[in-house]
């Protein structure tokens, strides 16, 4: 049986889970790649530090050489993440005629075009299976298992630290901070969030399965970005009254020729498939013309599930270069022409105003929402009490978006409306 030889990049919490499972299982992984896999080499910059996993020294080097220039390696794994020089690496392994697995999903939404055209030039395949939901296998779903669909629409919650703050706001009525602080303490969150938190990993993510799905190259400067941290506890309350639960939603769907791109949080019905999505767990929810509606749940993160991703690659990939099979990662298609600009997106909006407690400030709202084409579908006005200001939460019909910032600037400009609005897009979402 021919060995498939294997040069390992980074040494990191999953590069370590990678290797346990390529020694634990390896007859069970030969017999599913119908071929012997060998780890050859790896390479880290780190060599001193202990880990979980007890390995041959002499398999270990500093020198990136030793993995791409090896004229024995067959496949690279890259797990250091990062843009650079993780791209120079994955770039002249391509060159090199080998084949690459990454879960580096940063780098695939900047550079995935260029990458996967050296693939394509050099006759090599690049997997990516962990780059998107840890070890659920939306990748490999969307690339093979829904290769006869047009993909009409994904849906994903596919960050577990904002995931598991909202779900526990919402459990808990706690507050944005005090829930982060328990996320940091758990070890679900960095000491420095922002990526999660402002989302921009959920913006990495969509811009791989969305160039995956509608056969485009949709890069993170294409995605709209909003992040959680204004989301309070008083709005989870509120959308709660209406039958809606926040939720941290990446989207990509179709507009016509165009594609829509955007994450933010996002009010769904409480009763839906993803609105059931708590902790840190992920989900991408995936609407294709002739299979309909499906959806992926698992763990989004940690060192077995993406580890397991990447193993589960390398089996594909090993046995794709036994048979000489090329799959192309992104197929393009001709029928996206363009990513539709965000102020001309049209849905519906959970709007909270912090108003001045006196009589008219009801009617100056809704005369400027008027005039601005929103319709208003529901009010909820808080009774008056001792506060100076109380909050107006209003649910709004469809409406453009550039027609409702246009409002809540005017609105915010009164004098009678004392804190910045709130605004929450809504996505009515159907099983």
């Amino acid at each position: 049986m021919k060995k498939i030889k294997i040069g390992l990049i980074g040494f990191g919490m999953i590069g370590t889970g990678v290797v346990r499972l390529l020694q634990q299982r390896s007859g069970f992984l030969a017999k599913r790649a119908g071929t012997a896999l060998e780890l050859a080499v790896i390479c880290d910059k780190d060599l001193r530090s202990k880990r979980s996993v007890k390995v041959n020294r002499k398999l270990f080097t500093a020198d990136i050489g030793q993995v791409i220039d090896n004229p024995e390696i067959d496949i690279v794994i890259e797990l250091m993440g990062g843009l650079h020089p993780a791209k120079e690496f994955i770039l002249k392994a391509l060159k090199s005629k080998k084949s690459v697995i990454t879960a580096n999903k940063a780098l695939l939404a900047e550079a995935g075009e260029q990458i996967f055209r050296a693939a394509a030039e050099n006759n090599v395949h690049v997997y990516f299976e962990a780059s998107v939901g840890g070890g659920i296998p939306v990748i490999k779903g969307l690339r093979e298992g829904l290769a006869a669909n047009k993909i009409q629409s994904i849906y994903g919650i596919v960050n577990g630290t904002t995931n598991f703050i909202l779900s526990e706001m919402s459990d808990k009525a706690a507050g944005f901070k005090e829930v982060l602080a328990l996320a940091r303490k758990k070890g679900y969150a960095e000491a420095k969030p922002a990526l999660d938190i402002d989302g921009i990993d959920s913006a990495h993510k969509l811009a791989v399965m969305g160039s995956l799905g509608f056969g485009t190259n949709l890069k993170l400067k294409d995605v709209y970005v909003e992040g959680i941290r204004s989301i309070s506890a008083t709005d989870i309350r509120y959308a709660a009254q209406f039958g809606y639960v926040i939720k941290l939603l990446a989207i990509a769907k179709r507009s016509g020729r165009y594609l829509e791109a955007r994450v933010h949080p996002t009010l769904i019905p409480a009763n839906h498939l993803l609105a059931q999505v708590k902790g840190v767990f992920n989900a991408v929810f995936i609407d294709g013309d002739q299979v309909g509606k499906t959806m992926f749940y698992g763990k989004g993160a940690g060192q077995l599930p993406t580890a397991s991703a990447v193993v589960s690659d390398l089996i594909d990939l090993a046995g794709r270069i036994s048979d000489k099979n090329i799959l192309p990662p992104v197929i393009l298609e001709k029928d996206i022409i363009g990513i539709k600009p965000m102020a001309e997106i049209q849905t519906r909006y959970y709007i909270r105003f912090s108003a001045l407690d006196q009589p008219g400030v009801l009617s100056k709202i809704s005369s400027i929402l008027a005039r601005n084409n929103i319709s208003i579908a529901s009010v909820i006005q808080i009774e008056r009490h001792r506060a100076k200001t109380v909050p107006i939460i209003m649910m709004t019909h469809e409406a453009r978006e550039k027609s409702i910032q246009k409002a809540l600037k005017q609105i915010d400009q009164l004098r009678v409306i004392k804190k910045k609005s709130v605004c929450i897009r809504i996505e009515t979402l159907e099983d």
